[in-house]
């Protein structure tokens, strides 16, 4: 029987080589751009790779040819073809170069890029130099999404390094512009809250707010370098984690005055393993902190009141029902009702859809502590913008009522949502849904609780991709609901299907790297 070895020498042998090495370029830009999309962290890629893998059988039946052309190669090497075309072609529809998230090629990507050739090649190269050039090329090409996981673990010393000046610059001009710092974190509302702060405070104090979501080390910096102009009185920080110890780094020089948390859930609950895990390396944020700003709704952070009540630290205690709270909004359908320890603050105000009533709570607390005027709150939150994608209502041409609260992936979230669209005076009532993500070991039971809530309210249910398909699918039997692939061909599907006086929510969205 031929080996690999006695083969080496066999044109056909490196034909099956060469195959490997090009379908390294559509595999290659596959797994980077999932890097790219989910922040560089090592593991990413071969943790969506194994979604993507079984996600479907076609997907499971190429990577069965994959394999089987891998093993085979060691005694037939022209059997590495196999495994080329089945890694050129797969996954389907994961695309090199994306629909709703494209690959950008910046500087980290390119070096990652590099970093991930440089280990193919020592791949090929000992194949070469062992004789078993197939076997290794094919080898090669199905553990592309290890090498750049391999590769981004690599960098990530480097990236620290890379970024270094430029948080000791960030940190030098907070030191030199001197505002007061308020820093905001929660599994979910930090967004929002941050930027209710900053409305609420407007026209009382000057105050810079981090954008968009520059919650790591890296974007915090990278925010204050760019937008913290002097004069600025106060800074509000967004400060995001997937670990201990990553929230003490940024406020070891980003040094919060006040620490506010929204709320703790399931958000990434597959990363931290445990909501206590997410407890932990939340609750950095009030370490050395003299006023703390919690959301006692939520029963973790009720605890984490007392407990640094019992160290003497001031906590502002916030709730959206508790008139007693330091700070209470209870919400309406669309104004708000804003209470201080007891006593009625604002009585009535219209306040735009989608804003939750415990984040406007964090918010006026943190703004009241920095001198905002009882009698300007009102004002205030007569233009308060409503937090975009994030159940935020409009009306088609065609008079069809949508609910748009596609930013939102958290369970609590969801039902808000759920209950919105129920007291809709709608006809049909669509929901639209690719389901919750990084619910760890509830995600599946979360979705299919989601599923089952929305069969009691919506007429007609859209499950979008596969992610949680079979979930969904599950807890809205009684609805029969309809399986599309892309969020595209469930909008057709309402345009196509619901006229004016029908509703649709469409909640929560998935970027395409993503099954």
């Amino acid at each position: 029987m031929p080996t690999a070895v006695a083969a080496a020498d066999d044109p056909l042998a490196w034909v099956a080589v060469a195959a490997c090495l090009v379908t390294l370029v559509p595999a290659g830009l596959r797994w980077l751009r999932v890097s790219q999309r989910e922040h560089y962290l090592a593991g990413s890629a071969t943790r969506f790779a194994r979604r993507w893998w079984t996600s479907e059988p076609a997907d499971l039946l190429l990577a069965v040819l994959a394999l089987a052309g891998l093993g085979l190669s060691v005694v037939w090497p022209l059997t590495a073809l196999a495994t080329a075309v089945a890694v050129a072609l797969g996954p389907l529809h994961l695309s090199p170069r994306g629909r709703t998230s494209p690959l950008v090629w910046t500087t980290r990507l390119r070096t990652l890029g590099g970093v991930w050739v440089l280990l193919q090649a020592v791949v090929v190269v000992a194949g070469v130099l062992a004789g078993v050039a197939a076997p290794l090329a094919a080898a090669g090409a199905v553990v592309v999404p290890l090498l750049v996981d391999l590769a981004a673990w690599v960098l990530g010393p480097v990236e620290r390094r890379r970024v270094a000046p430029f948080v000791a610059q960030a940190a030098e001009r907070l030191r030199k512009v001197g505002p007061t710092v308020v820093a905001v974190t929660g599994s979910y509302g930090k967004t929002s809250t941050k930027h209710h702060i900053a409305h609420l405070l407007t026209g009382t104090k000057h105050v810079v707010a981090s954008p968009a979501s520059f919650n790591n080390r890296a974007g915090l910096a990278r925010a204050v370098n760019e937008h913290l102009s002097e004069g600025a009185e106060v800074f509000v920080a967004e400060m995001g984690t997937y670990g201990r110890g990553e929230i003490a780094e940024l406020c070891s020089w980003c040094r919060p005055d006040i620490s506010v948390i929204t709320a703790i859930g399931p958000v990434h609950l597959e990363r931290f393993g445990s909501e206590d895990e997410i407890l932990a390396a939340k609750t950095e944020i009030t370490e050395n902190v003299g006023v703390v700003v919690l959301n006692v709704d939520d029963d973790r952070l009720a605890g984490l009141a007392d407990r640094l009540d019992g160290e003497g630290r001031t906590v502002l205690r916030c709730s959206g029902w508790d008139h007693e709270a330091d700070v209470c909004v209870t919400m309406g359908e669309s104004e708000v009702a804003i209470w201080g320890n007891g006593r009625s603050l604002v009585e009535r105000a219209a306040i735009a859809s989608g804003i939750q009533p415990t984040n406007l709570a964090c918010a006026v607390a943190v703004a009241l502590r920095l001198g905002l005027p009882e009698d300007r709150l009102a004002v205030r939150l007569a233009d308060l913008p409503g937090v975009p994608n994030r159940l935020s209502q409009g009306t088609t041409p065609r008079g069809v009522v949508v609910l748009d609260d596609t930013f939102n992936a958290n369970p609590a979230g969801a039902s808000a949502a759920l209950e919105a669209l129920r007291r809709l005076p709608a006809g049909r009532r669509v929901v639209v849904t690719p389901g919750m993500v990084e619910l760890g070991a509830l995600q599946a039971v979360d979705n299919r609780r989601f599923a089952e809530a929305a069969a009691g309210v919506a007429t007609d249910l859209l499950v979008v991709g596969r992610t949680n398909r079979r979930a969904l699918l599950e807890g809205a039997r009684s609805l029969q609901p309809i399986a599309v692939r892309t969020r595209e061909e469930a909008v057709s599907w309402v345009r196509g299907h619901l006229e004016a006086g029908d509703a649709v929510l469409y909640e929560n969205d998935l970027p395409d790297h993503y099954p």
